[in-house]
């Protein structure tokens, strides 16, 4: 099983859903650099469940432990060891015997043979606080290198569809409504719209925009390791994601070449574009523009209306599902990818500071 993301900055997570802990192991972190936790916690903190009315009810503080790695303050340079301990679990919510409808059951029990049914075990989105921890050590090294800033939010929940800035948008009014959607009339739409679908035991999904701004120019391989194709394998590793688009995305074919092309003027004597079609991406390599991104998200799989499922041994059963679940797990799903942003700029910032010097 591939719990690794990563090779000059590596982090590999571990632990299941309602395991003792959930954690990560990073190696390849640069040495010297100052870390303060209580920005790990923060990070967390936003990730975490049962936060609003309209995430899960599943209470856990999510208090992450440092076992290794930083010292009075900074970076050893040697492998950083975090956990967090899973204090709210439930398992008597599931059962070992159901396929559960668009969850991870059949094709893991197909797969491995034996699996943790308990929450869904590694296939779980807990899986993702151990993510967003790593993101969070991630981005105070780039930060302490470079100017490199990433913020994402919510831009749509099912058909409800905000009117966001990219060039204005910050985490603060991210952070101003329970949705994390910066357009306030429209945030609070979609939380009505949220909490009706939740009455009716049902689900829906959205998007998130990201932007990082400040990317240093070069990030990226002209072939296989293209900056926007890393990102969209981070992005779609996050559970329940569903598509990924990169600067002007599917609406690129609705555009004739001279409607999408960037072109080159200057700027305080830096090269810059007009536009921003590319999204900060030529070539699979990050042109000093912001990078700019989308994530579609699926309706959670978890819903409370009845449903037909089987057994793992073929058995017709009708099924009621229990448990705690998130009725739009979008708003929260925000750090996590901020989080595996940081975590492909920190990849290939190092790769390409190894290549220059």
């Amino acid at each position: 099983m591939s719990s690794r993301f990563g090779e000059r900055f590596s982090v590999t997570t571990f632990g299941e859903s309602h395991g003792g802990r959930i954690g990560c192991v990073i190696d390849g972190c640069p040495p010297n650099v100052p870390i303060d936790v209580t920005k790990i916690q923060q990070a967390l903190n936003r990730r975490k469940p049962g936060q609003s009315r309209i995430s899960t009810p599943r209470k856990e503080s999510d208090l992450v432990e440092v076992h290794s790695g930083i010292f009075e303050g900074k970076t050893l340079g040697t492998p950083i060891a975090l956990s967090i301990p899973n204090k709210d679990p439930r398992s008597t919510d599931y059962k070992p015997n159901q396929y559960r409808p668009s969850h991870a059951d059949f094709t893991t029990d197909q797969k491995y043979g034996h699996r943790d049914w308990r929450g869904g075990g590694r296939a779980s989105a807990r899986e993702t606080a151990a993510r967003v921890a790593a993101g969070s050590i991630a981005a105070q090294v780039l930060q302490h290198h470079t100017a490199l800033s990433v913020c994402a939010w919510v831009d749509q929940i099912h058909h409800i569809r905000a009117a966001v800035n990219p060039d204005t948008v910050n985490i603060s009014n991210v952070e101003q409504t329970i949705v994390r959607c910066p357009d306030l009339k429209v945030a609070s739409e979609m939380i009505e719209h949220i909490e009706n679908i939740r009455n009716q035991g049902d689900s829906v999904g959205g998007i998130i925009r990201c932007v990082a701004r400040h990317v240093p120019v070069g990030l990226g391989e002209p072939v296989f390791d293209k900056l926007e194709a890393d990102l969209a394998k981070a992005m779609l590793s996050i559970p329940a994601t569903k598509g990924f688009s990169v600067g002007s995305g599917f609406d690129a074919v609705l555009m004739t070449g001279s409607e999408h092309n960037d072109l080159f003027t200057t700027n305080n004597k830096s090269i810059v574009t007009k536009s921003n079609h590319s999204g900060g991406i030529q070539g699979g390599i990050s042109n000093g523009m912001p990078i700019l991104f989308s994530v579609a998200f699926k309706p959670t799989s978890t819903i409370f209306k009845p449903q037909h499922t089987v057994t793992p041994d073929g058995e017709a059963i009708d099924l009621q599902l229990k448990g705690r679940h998130d009725p739009c797990v979008v708003p929260r799903a925000v750090p996590i990818v901020e989080a595996m942003t940081y975590l492909v700029l920190i990849e290939h910032w190092l790769r390409q500071r190894a290549l220059v010097g």
